[in-house]
């Protein structure tokens, strides 16, 4: 079976898709809360907030694969 990001070349650090995705939670998550706010509406705030950490802990857990791949590489030689 291949991956959908097949076209990714093996070995590159995070995934385009994957950047792409975080990046654009984080947008997204910024955008609600910032609405939120002009609104007066705490819970489409907190809702924006909860969408642009989750872009960024998504981040960070694909940079430690990364990271790790890159760990198994260097011993591995």
């Amino acid at each position: 079976m291949t991956s959908p990001y097949s076209f990714v070349r093996k070995g590159e650090p995070m995934g385009l898709l994957d950047k792409l995705k975080n990046k654009l939670e984080k947008a997204k998550g910024r955008g609600k809360e910032a609405a939120g706010r002009g609104a007066g509406d705490p819970y489409l705030e907190s809702e924006g907030r909860r969408d642009r950490m989750k872009g960024g802990a998504k981040q960070v857990g694909e940079q430690v694969k990364d990271a790790a791949k890159e760990a198994r590489r260097t011993f591995k030689r």
